[in-house]
């Protein structure tokens, strides 16, 4: 058995996005029908839960084409400064900066994988911020950083992000609560809500606008944030 979490859109509701521990049976192995066996046993008891949800897997190992491509490691950011476009793994691992180096701007050059293996990332003292084209994003919220470049980098999507409107809970097989923060499916979720109440374009402009998404307030302050 294993336990992961679903993230649920909310977006009438205070936080804008749920997040449910699911307990399931999980099947061991490397293997993309191993991982998609793991995803359809936790689909099945999110629905014992709500059966009324449209449930997705965000990852590479999801069994749908739209889920895939909404990975971490395939969605795309575009880069203002350079007009490139980079992995957005590639993006969020090249913005961290530690203690004792960073950020590694050489990651956005090499495959995903190997730009979130990188032993910099692991050996160069604690992690204190992130820096993007001049812009330092602090680590608290801790997700908060993550969430902006995912849901910037969808945004852009025309056709991601109208398909992904289908969906309101999202799942992460490879997302393990206790030993990661940051989660795609997090985003995803949060990017739905935001969507949904229309406010994706204040939130993306507005670093301080965004972060209010994190802020520990009562639903009636949060309805008044977002003027539903």
């Amino acid at each position: 058995m294993a336990k992961r979490i679903c993230f649920i859109s909310r977006p009438s509701e205070y936080p804008i996005y749920k997040e449910v521990v699911v307990e399931f049976e999980y099947f061991n192995g490397f293997a993309l029908s191993q991982k998609q066996k793991s995803i359809s046993s936790m689909h099945k008891s999110i629905y014992k839960i709500d059966d009324a949800l449209h449930i997705l897997e965000v990852s590479t190992k999801s069994p749908s084409p739209l889920g895939v491509a909404l990975s971490a490691f395939n969605l795309k950011f575009f880069d203002e400064v350079s007009g490139q476009e980079y992995p957005l793994e590639n993006i969020f691992q090249s913005s961290k900066v530690f203690e004792q180096g960073g950020p590694f701007r050489d990651l956005l050059f090499v495959h995903p994988k190997d730009a979130k293996r990188d032993e910099r990332l692991k050996t160069s003292g604690h992690l204190i911020s992130f820096e993007y084209n001049g812009a330092i994003w602090g680590k608290d919220p801790k997700t908060m950083f993550y969430d902006w470049i995912y849901i910037n980098s969808l945004y852009r999507n025309s056709s991601l992000s109208k398909k992904i409107l289908e969906y309101n809970a999202f799942t992460d097989i490879e997302f393990n609560q206790e030993k990661s923060i940051n989660c795609q499916a997090r985003s995803a979720a949060i990017f739905v809500s935001l969507s949904k109440l229309g406010k994706l374009e204040e939130v993306l402009n507005n670093k301080e606008a965004f972060k209010k998404i994190y802020t520990n307030q009562s639903k009636n302050t949060q309805l008044s944030i977002f003027d539903m």
